[in-house]
C-alpha cells in the first residue's frame, strides 16, 4: 500500500505585516511545531499559498533542496522561489533596485515574485538559485507560509507541490495525488484563492524591469506602479532565470488544443464565458471556468479543471478562446505551455 503523507489542518494565523510573526497561539499547535521541526531538519512540507500549494524546504540547505528536486523530478537547472515573512527579511538576501523596491512596497504580501541580484552574504543555497547570480524572492499573501518562515528563521523555497511539468495543485488532495509518498507533511487550508502561480519580474541593476512569467498579478497593475511598459522575456529551456519559463509546463497527460471553436470526437471541453463552442454537447465532459467571463474566477479553477479532465476516457482537452485581459494573460500562458 502506498504511503500517504499525514495531513495537518491548521488555523490560518494572524500575521504582523511588519515582522511576519504570528500574533495568535498557532505556535502552540502541535502541527505547527512539527512542521517547523521538519523544515529545520531538512524535510519537505506542502504549504498552501494564495496562488498554489508549495513544496516548502529550507532554502539555505542544499540537501533539502535536492530532496525537492528529487520529489518533483525537477531539472536542477530550474531555479526555485524563496518565500520570506517580510520585505525586510527579503532584503537580507537580494539587492533591490528602485523598481524592485517600488513593486515590493506596492504588492507584497501578494502573488508577485521579484528576481533580483543575490547578496554575496545570503545563505540561500546555490542549488536553490540554480547557480545563478540572481535570486527569486516572494512575500506571499499566505499567513501560514510566512509564519513558518518567521518561526524557523529560514527562507523557504517552495515550488508548486506537484511532479515537474505537471498541473499545479490548488488543494491538499491534489498534492496527495502527486507527492503523498515523497514528502513529510501536508498542511490543508482548503483551495487556494488565486489559483495560478505568481507573476515574476526581473529587476537587476539598471536594466529595464522584465516580465519573466505572467501570473496572479495583472501586468497592467505592475506597469501602473513602474509608470512604463514592462520588457518581456521569452521561453528558456536551457538556463531559465525563473520557474515557468520552459516551453512545456503545467501539462496533463492528454493533448491540449487551444482556441477551439468546436469539439472533436473524444475530447473534453474547457469553456469560458456564456457562449460555448460549436457542438459543445458532444464533449465527453465540460467545465466552464467562468460562465460570466471573469478571468479571476477562471484562474482559480484552471488547474483543478485540467486535473479533473485528465483521465483515461478523455482523448484530448479542447479549450475555448480566453481573452488575454486581466488574469487571462496568465491563464493563456499556462495553457500554451500545457499544449506544447
Amino acid at each position: 500500500m502506498t504511503k500517504r503523507s499525514p495531513l495537518w489542518h491548521p488555523q490560518s494565523p494572524t500575521i504582523n505585516p511588519e515582522s511576519g510573526a504570528a500574533r495568535d497561539a498557532l505556535a502552540l499547535d502541535d502541527g505547527f511545531g512539527m512542521a517547523c521541526d521538519i523544515l529545520v531538519k531538512g524535510g519537505l512540507v506542502a504549504v498552501p499559498t494564495e496562488t498554489v500549494y508549495g513544496l516548502a524546504a529550507d532554502a539555505t540547505n542544499a540537501e533539502a533542496i535536492a530532496r525537492i528536486y528529487a520529489a518533483k523530478n525537477r531539472p536542477s537547472f530550474n531555479p526555485l522561489i524563496s518565500h520570506l515573512p517580510s520585505l525586510a527579511a527579503a532584503t537580507q538576501h537580494g539587492i533591490f533596485n528602485a523598481d524592485a523596491l517600488a513593486l515590493a512596497k506596492a504588492f507584497w504580501p501578494g502573488p508577485m515574485t521579484l528576481v533580483v541580484a543575490k547578496r554575496a552574504d545570503s545563505p540561500i543555497a546555490a542549488l536553490t538559485s540554480a547557480g545563478l547570480d540572481t535570486v527569486a524572492l516572494r512575500v506571499p499573501d499566505a499567513p501560514l507560509m510566512r509564519a513558518l518562515a518567521y518561526a524557523t528563521g529560514k527562507p523557504l523555497a517552495a515550488p508548486s507541490a506537484n511532479r515537474s511539468g505537471r498541473v499545479s495543485p490548488t488543494t491538499a488532495e491534489h498534492v496527495r495525488e502527486e507527492l503523498s509518498d515523497r514528502i513529510d507533511l501536508i498542511a490543508d487550508l482548503g483551495p487556494c484563492k488565486v489559483g495560478v502561480e505568481s507573476s515574476v519580474i526581473l529587476c537587476v541593476d539598471d536594466a529595464p524591469a522584465t516580465l519573466l512569467r505572467p501570473g496572479g498579478l495583472s501586468t497592467r497593475a505592475i506597469e501602473a506602479i513602474l509608470k512604463r511598459p514592462l520588457a518581456r522575456a521569452g521561453t528558456n529551456d536551457k538556463t531559465p532565470s525563473s520557474p515557468g519559463m520552459t516551453s512545456s509546463h503545467y501539462a496533463p497527460s492528454v493533448p491540449v488544443r487551444l482556441n477551439a471553436v468546436k469539439v472533436e470526437a473524444g475530447e473534453a471541453l474547457i469553456a469560458f464565458g456564456p457562449a460555448l463552442p460549436e457542438n459543445a454537447d458532444r464533449a465527453v465532459d465540460m467545465i466552464n471556468l467562468s460562465e460570466t467571463g471573469d478571468s479571476f474566477e477562471a484562474a482559480q479553477k484552471l488547474f483543478a479543471a485540467m486535473r479533473t479532465l485528465d483521465r483515461p476516457d478523455v482523448r484530448g482537452i479542447a479549450v475555448a478562446p480566453i481573452p488575454n485581459e486581466g488574469l487571462g494573460e496568465a491563464i493563456n500562458d499556462r495553457l500554451r505551455r500545457a499544449a506544447f
